[in-house]
């Protein structure tokens, strides 16, 4: 069953989100990608929330999580966003000449429901960072993915 439970409910909250960083600019590539992945997998666990699949681009994160009901999705990305920008504050002190006040992120997000297109939006969301390359959006070559800590296939 790909239903969760808590004492009195059943629930199937899945969510396709993507944020980017302050002034869209390309910001997520090698070591602070990598931080950046270990930052979302750890402040997700605390919250219980499960990341399903992710990929993190040069200048936006896509995220298929489920989130329990007793969350709110806007609070989820507040605590993600807000938690996330201070630990890379923190990791990357060079950043803050870049970033005003300690905001990495910028301030919308983008979120929609899975519902019954799970498979097809996994897909889109596991294949983002190849369809960036085809269109030479990037040329950074990714050997670690940095959500797993598993090495990337060449034909994925």
């Amino acid at each position: 069953m790909d239903k969760n439970s808590l004492a009195h409910t059943t629930w199937n909250c899945k969510y396709h989100i993507v944020f980017a960083p302050k002034y869209r600019r390309m910001a997520i590539y090698g070591k602070i990608k990598a931080d950046i992945g270990k930052i979302l997998r750890k402040l997700c666990e605390q919250k219980g929330i499960m990341i399903l699949e992710a990929t993190a681009c040069s200048d936006h994160i896509h995220m298929v999580i489920e989130i329990p009901p007793k969350y709110s999705v806007s609070s989820v990305m507040g605590y993600l966003k807000g938690k996330s920008s201070s630990m890379i504050f923190d990791r990357h002190a060079n950043l803050k000449y870049r970033y005003g006040n300690r905001h990495f992120w910028c301030r919308g997000y983008y979120v929609d429901t899975v519902g019954r297109n799970e498979k097809a939006i996994r897909e889109y969301v596991k294949n983002q960072l190849q369809e960036d390359i085809a269109a030479d959006q990037i040329s950074l070559q990714e050997y670690v993915d940095p959500f797993t800590g598993e090495p990337v296939k060449k034909n994925k």
